[in-house]
């Protein structure tokens, strides 16, 4: 294997034989044993011909739909199945955090808990205990070391169990969602800790649904949908593939009203956009058109340059701007003030309307306005902020 990819992926085929025999009675599951009629069964095709390489240090997410094929595959990488057919090469160590607190007994208490997992793990008592304090703050959760875990809330066991996890000197990680139950503050704790695994050139493999955290965390990204590999690229070429994905699961629309730069269900629609540049500012006016009732909606846009590059971005929940709920026939304005940090150049402005999950989507428009910015310089960098230097005296 090449030296800086860690792992392979070929052809790896997962099928799982699901029986459909019914046995009403301890004698019939015996006699069923020694029966020569044929039995009933069927096979369930988890992964079809899945390839790709993962590259030393890269942070690669994994998306799909729920059933797609993602924490079969993520379980085949961790050697807990085995493929049906194919081939999976792996260099370094690697940790799943797929079950999160393997090892753990609710009738002990959280101190008690941190050993049993730290044996789980390989860890000595000794060793344990020299990093026990670490485990501690990492979790936050001094206050309750000493109670059952059986008392604790999803998100703690998750907590401690992370805390744990990470102490583990791997060179590959597997992550499967774990960190859903985990609030805001713990998250990004997790995903800094993630980071300076990326500096120490270690790999993370990442399944998850939240796509914001694919694409801030995320080097690349893969697709998986109906068991096969969809596509592999940018993170916001794939977090786009699989919002469409989840759009056409939820809605039925005709090839007439969707587009490939236009799409959604419609339920709310841009009626237009404005945008000027004004002294400092760039100004950005939009009428939506309500044709249905429709409930807090989530506006915004994002601006990128000529080679795709995202410059910037936002929607009206990260302003913390609550929008009020729509009635069919009406119309929302609303008017947007950035400053013009832009450099010399061309952009493309994407516009977003979605449900308030910020996942379903009522019309997303990609390259919705094209945006030319004049200054008295160019700049090889997308952003000009305007900088002033001067000779101290």
């Amino acid at each position: 294997m090449d030296n800086d990819i860690v792992i392979r992926v070929e052809n790896v085929y997962k099928d799982f034989i699901l029986p459909h025999e019914k046995n009403g009675s301890v004698k019939g599951v015996f006699t069923s044993m020694f029966s020569k009629a044929t039995k009933k069964k069927e096979t369930q095709h988890a992964l079809k011909d899945i390839s790709f390489a993962i590259k030393k240090g890269e942070f690669f997410g994994i998306v799909g739909r729920n059933g797609s094929g993602k924490s079969t595959l993520l379980k085949i990488l961790a050697g807990i199945y085995q493929p049906t057919k194919g081939k999976v090469t792996t260099s370094g160590k690697l940790v799943p955090f797929i079950e999160l607190g393997v090892g753990f007994n609710p009738e002990l208490s959280g101190r008690d808990n941190v050993y049993l997992n730290g044996a789980v793990l390989g860890f000595s008592a000794k060793e344990v205990d020299a990093m026990y304090e670490e485990i501690v703050d990492f979790a936050e959760l001094r206050r309750f070391m000493d109670q059952k875990l059986k008392n604790y809330s999803s998100g703690m066991q998750v907590r401690l169990a992370f805390s744990m996890a990470v102490r583990a000197n791997a060179d590959i990680l597997l992550i499967d969602e774990v960190l859903a139950v985990g609030d805001a503050d713990f998250q990004r704790k997790c995903f800094k800790y993630f980071k300076k695994l990326k500096q120490n050139k270690k790999t993370v493999i990442f399944v998850s649904h939240d796509m914001g955290a694919v694409r801030e965390y995320c080097d690349r990204a893969m697709l998986i949908n109906d068991s096969k590999v969809v596509d592999i690229g940018s993170t916001d070429k794939i977090a786009q593939q699989y919002t469409r994905l989840f759009m056409e699961e939820s809605i039925e629309s005709s090839e007439e009203e969707r587009t490939q730069d236009r799409w959604g269900d419609k339920a709310i629609t841009l009626e237009s956009i404005d945008v000027k540049i004004v002294a400092q500012n760039i100004d950005i006016k939009m009428v939506i058109n309500c044709n249905k009732d429709f409930q807090q909606p989530v506006v915004g846009f994002r601006i990128r340059d000529m080679a795709g590059l995202e410059i910037t971005g936002t929607n009206t929940k990260k302003e913390k701007l609550t929008l009020p709920d729509l009635k069919k026939g009406n119309k929302l304005k609303l008017n947007w003030q950035i400053p013009n940090i832009l450099s010399d150049g061309e952009y493309n402005i994407d516009t977003a309307l979605q449900y308030s999950d910020e996942i379903t989507v009522a019309d997303w428009w990609d390259s919705a306005v094209h945006l030319v910015v004049h200054k008295d310089r160019h700049l090889p960098y997308a952003i000009d902020p305007g900088f002033q230097v001067s000779i101290e005296d």
